[in-house]
């Protein structure tokens, strides 16, 4: 069977004074989506940047653009999300009192809708709604900060829930934000990841189209 894992640059550790730039390069690689990280310093213990950064981010991206809310009551910007562009729109579980209704919610503005998962938070608290989720994102560090040492418990943790997924017989892909590089990167699509968000590894490279283009090919068999 042959493999072809979505590389998704993350947004969060390009250079921001020459923002316009890194969105390019990502639209120049072979890098499949654009990652973009949302904090409000209440869910996580950092601030990202917030609607204009990401309207201005839109408007030259020619990728997916998959939106990840490390925030509070995420269901308040649902529709903001939905209008600025996201086409993926990932909420965090640990923030969702009432997950199966906003699943509902951003299925209705035509988004994608996924799930993340902070490292305690076990995989099998999705099983009653595994078929309604279109995208699992598994952390693979704690959440807030970029450049974390990736955490060793996410190859086993990928394996159970993408035994969870083929049991459902649902069509969930999984996502993994953290730490990914070239170590662990191959380790982690034969685990059953098929989306990598790649942030310092690629932006602190000496050429980052060169580090997509290998990722992607260590990747993609």
């Amino acid at each position: 069977m042959s493999k072809n894992t979505i590389i998704a640059p993350s947004v969060l550790a390009a250079d921001f004074a020459n923002l316009q730039r890194d969105i390019e390069m990502i639209n120049n690689s072979e890098a499949d989506w654009f990652h973009i990280d949302i904090m409000d310093g209440v869910f996580v213990p950092n601030i990202s940047f917030g609607m204009p950064v990401l309207e201005a981010i839109v408007k030259h991206a020619k990728k997916t653009i998959d939106v990840h809310l490390m925030i509070v009551d995420p269901d308040r910007y649902i529709k903001t999300f939905a209008e600025l562009g996201a086409n993926i729109l990932c909420v965090h579980y640990e923030a969702c009192p009432h997950l199966h209704r906003t699943l509902q919610a951003i299925k209705a503005e035509g988004m994608k809708a996924g799930v993340a998962l902070n490292p305690h938070t076990n995989v099998d608290l999705l099983e009653d709604i595994i078929n309604d989720i279109d995208m699992v994102l598994i952390m693979s560090v704690n959440p807030g900060f970029g450049g974390q040492s990736f955490i060793e418990n996410t190859y086993s943790k990928v394996e159970k829930l993408k035994d969870l997924i083929n049991r459902k017989r649902a069509n969930t892909i999984i996502e993994i934000d953290g730490g990914v590089t070239n170590k662990n990167a191959k380790q982690l699509v034969e685990a059953g990841a098929d989306v990598l968000v790649a942030g310092s590894f690629v932006f602190k490279a000496e050429n980052p189209t060169v580090t997509v283009a290998d990722l992607k090919k260590l990747t993609s068999f």
